[in-house]
């Protein structure tokens, strides 16, 4: 028996936290663009103001209007208690400030849309307008994303979802940033399973502070588990003949027989026993190939495997 670190290994996308393409709202002319391709903004920070002089202008009287529509009402009000005006009228001019009031905050709304701010902190992509540059309703700005954390999106078979759950440590490696390792933890797992690929999508969180994980990155991940007692063996001394599994047992009289067993995992080399022998059992690691049921090994067989025992149980003749 030895200790034993099952892994789930993986490939994966790097995916910003928050992410969008920001556009414009209205179609205008691009009077300023306040940001460069690449830059780090902060949340509501104005990227782009486009032309607005007419529809200042229009707020200017919308809201002269307003002021007046309000006096009017006022006025109004004071004079209904003496009788001078009728309550109905005052009613018609309480509506007719409510509809100025409205037509200013539309005006206000409209201008607003004409300033194009960052609806959260992040970092800039290409710029795509210009000064001058005719933007209509979608028309791309830059992309905008939140790099400061990021999500790993990865498949993991439906048979090893067992194993995987929330805030369990996953260990990433990226091409762009050899011999690094970036250590996240399992926030989620997708709530439907693929029925064409028989896998679910795992969501990882990783802190970026550095931003070295960009968007789009291929990443490969591996999810940690907890450390566990299991019998192992050297993957060449187990024999697969269609779908029986085996290793040659060496009896007290050093003949050998078939010992039926049942494998779990596999890596660098080495086989978990699940079912089938007991540990310090001994078994016949090289030249399986030429053995039968009932052979007799030669003592200095006998001897390597038990002077194997007590080594590492990829080379050892005695299961571990």
């Amino acid at each position: 028996m030895r200790q034993w670190n099952d892994s789930v290994t993986a490939l994966g996308t790097v995916n910003a936290r928050e992410s969008i393409t920001v556009t414009s709202k209205v179609s205008e002319t691009v009077q300023k663009v306040n940001f460069e391709s690449g830059d780090e903004v902060a949340a509501g920070a104005v990227l782009v103001t486009l032309s607005g002089n007419q529809q200042q202008a229009t707020l200017d009287a919308a809201e002269a209007a307003a002021i007046d529509a309000d006096s009017q009402y006022r006025r109004g009000a004071e004079l209904v208690d003496s009788q001078l005006i009728s309550r109905a009228s005052v009613d018609t001019l309480r509506a007719e400030r409510d509809a100025a009031r409205a037509t200013v905050a539309e005006m206000r709304a409209n201008i607003s849309d004409r300033t194009i701010r960052a609806p959260f902190a992040g970092v800039l992509g290409l710029r795509q307008v210009s000064p001058g540059a005719l933007v209509t309703p979608g028309t791309p700005i830059a992309t905008l994303d939140d790099i400061g954390s990021v999500y790993v999106d990865f498949p993991v078979p439906e048979t090893l979802l067992s194993r995987v759950a929330p805030g369990q440590t996953v260990i990433g490696q990226v091409a762009a940033r050899p011999g690094m390792h970036f250590e996240g933890a399992v926030q989620t797992i997708d709530a439907r399973i693929d029925p064409g690929t028989r896998a679910v999508v795992v969501r990882a969180a990783f802190d970026n502070p550095e931003r070295q994980l960009r968007p789009g990155m291929l990443v490969e991940v591996r999810l940690q588990q907890q450390s566990r007692q299991a019998l192992m063996l050297p993957e060449i001394s187990v024999i697969q003949v269609g779908r029986d599994t085996f290793v040659y047992r060496v009896r007290e009289d050093d003949t050998v027989e078939q010992a039926p067993i049942t494998v779990g995992v596999r890596e660098q080399g080495l086989v978990e026993v699940v079912e089938g022998l007991e540990p310090g059992t001994r078994i016949v690691v090289d030249g399986t190939g030429k053995l039968r049921p009932g052979m007799t090994i030669t003592e200095g067989s006998v001897q390597e495997a038990k002077a194997q025992q007590a080594d590492d149980a990829a080379s050892g003749d005695a299961a571990q």
